[in-house]
Formats: C-alpha cells, structure tokens, sequence
C-alpha cells in the first residue's frame, strides 16, 4: 500500500507536468527597449504624469497647421495612422498617440481602461503640447473616445471625425455583429486568460485579417507590429481588462449635445460594427455628414487612406477656412 504523501504525489504529478508543458509553451513578452528602437521615429514622444501613465505621441506633419489629434481603436497603436499622416501632414499637423495598454504606452498604471482612464491620455498629449483647441478623430474604440471627449469638452474640439466610430446601440431588429477570434476570446474569461498567456502570430493575423476588407494592408510587416506591440508587458492584460471595461451605453443619448461639425465615414464591409450605426450617429448628431466606402471594411485610413484623407481635408476645409479668412 502506497503512503499518504507518495499517493499524494503521484496524483498530483500529471498537474504538475500539464502546468509545467504550458509554462514552456506560452508566448513571451516582447522587450520594452527593442520594442522603442524599432516603432519609434524622429516625430515620437513621450510625456508621462506624475501617477506613472506615460504616452507615446508623435507629433509631424505642418507645424503651423490646423491641429487634429487622432485615437486608434482596440489592438492597434499610433502606427494605423500614417498613410493619413502621411498625405494631410503637408496642410495639418498631425498629432498621432497610444492609447493606454496599446502600443508602447504600455498598460495603465491604475488598470482604468473605462473612458475616463483612456481620456487621460488625450489629456497628458494635449496639455504636453500646450493645445486648447483642435480636430479630434477616431476610429473604432478611438472613435468612441472622440465622441465622449467631445461632450465633455465641446469648448476644445473644433471639428468631430469617426470613422467606423463605436458607442452606438443596435437598430430595431438588429443582432450583435459578428466578432474577429481575437475578441471571441476576450469575451470570455477562459479566452481572456488564454490571450494573456498564449497570443500566437496566427491568431493575431487571423483576427486583423477579419477586420478588414482590403486584405492587402494587412501585410507581414504590419501583423508582426500588432503581434509584438501586443505582447508589449502589461498590453495582453490591458487588453482583457479594457473588454470588460463598462461602456456606459447611456452616453450615446447625449450626442445631441455635440454641436461641433462632424464627419461620419464608414466602410460598407465592416463586420465588427455595422454600417448602419452611420445612420444612428447621423441621426443624433445635429451637424454630421456621413459618407459609406464600398469594398472597406473596419479599417478606412489603411483600407482607403487616399480617399479618406481627400474626405477629411474636405471637410476640414469648411471648418478652417471660415477661420483663415479673418485673420489679419
């Protein structure tokens, strides 16, 4: 008969080695100061306060230009937003950031992933660089951001962009879109430790593959951005904390407050958030214009940054110029 503690251990063992295989499988952390080295350029920033958030922002394009800040989404980083920088840089300046647990801002050192932890960066980028007025724009969660910041700030923000912007409730009728595998884990608590632990290259591409129409953008270069940034220490955490961050849903009944012009622009083919919440911002924000891109996905300043920074100058063109012509 075996002893207590000789039964014990081996009933243990097969725990032990299931626990020890997974350790050895999952996927590491990428390296802060390599990560600097390769995503930072000449325009990069960064500008912490005093509770330790510190944000990576670039600043570029024509410095004595129109300012417009602009917010990624859920995944991405500063990085989505230089084909737009890189074709308004010579009108605008263009002021590009991470948002907290993204990119190489690096995890919130509170963990507050809700609107008001977010909007603290934006707070940090423009007190950093001394702005009271500007064009705010985001795309997906980063639109969202724009929106809340906008109705709490409306004396700031001169001019509203989103695009494929999140927020809105579903229409009558209308299910729950489709999610990408990255976020069909996160949606669960089994998958949120699963992604915190083991992130293949695959499912990263998968999942950035799925957001978008225009599958070309989504090239090997850019999945190992969004494969390391990920892992970046803290980000994987972040990240599932930040899904399970309240909405505050109720905030969309106040877009009526945003008097700010606004320009709505959607791809016809996102799957993550459907075309029809447009409709739903047209309807409720009092001076929106609204345009859909047909054959784009979730993803429109990579997808189609052509035509999405023609639509963008455009419309800045009549907030702006108003402004130009009384200037001595």
């Amino acid at each position: 008969m075996l002893a207590p503690m000789k039964k014990l251990f081996l009933l243990t063992l097969p725990f032990v080695a299931i626990f020890a295989i997974l350790w050895l499988l999952r996927t590491p952390d990428t390296d802060p100061a390599a990560m600097a080295d390769k995503y930072t350029n000449a325009q990069s920033r960064f500008t912490e306060n005093t509770e330790g958030l510190r944000v990576h922002y670039r600043d570029q394009g024509n410095p004595d230009g129109a300012p417009i800040i602009l917010a990624h989404g859920t995944s991405a980083s500063l990085h989505t937003w230089e084909p737009l920088a890189a074709r308004l840089g010579e009108t605008y300046r263009i002021i590009t950031y991470s948002q907290p647990g993204h990119g190489l801002t690096g995890p919130h050192p509170r963990d507050d992933y809700s609107y008001a932890g977010m909007a603290e960066a934006l707070d940090l980028v423009t007190e950093d660089l001394g702005l009271d007025h500007f064009a705010l724009g985001g795309n997906s969660m980063g639109g969202w951001i724009s929106w809340r910041y906008t109705i709490d700030h409306p004396d700031r923000v001169d001019a509203l962009i989103l695009l494929d912007a999140a927020g809105m409730p579903l229409r009558d009728g209308e299910e729950e879109p489709p999610l990408n595998i990255g976020f069909q884990l996160l949606a669960n608590p089994a998958g949120r430790f699963f992604v915190q632990n083991f992130t293949p290259r695959n499912l990263v591409k998968e999942s950035a593959l799925q957001s978008v129409s225009v599958k070309s953008v989504m090239d090997e270069t850019t999945i190992d951005r969004y494969w390391e940034l990920l892992r970046l220490p803290g980000n994987r955490r972040a990240a599932a904390l930040g899904w399970i961050a309240d909405p505050e849903m109720h905030f969309a009944d106040r877009l009526g407050e945003i008097l700010a012009p606004t320009l709505v622009i959607w791809g016809a083919e996102d799957q993550l958030i459907f075309p029809s919440a447009a409709k739903t911002f047209d309807e409720r924000l009092p001076n929106a214009d609204v345009i859909i891109y047909d054959g784009v996905g979730h993803i429109p300043m990579e997808e189609a940054p052509a035509r999405t920074a023609r639509d963008i100058d455009a419309f800045l063109q009549t907030v702006f110029e108003p402004q130009l012509e009384v200037q001595p």
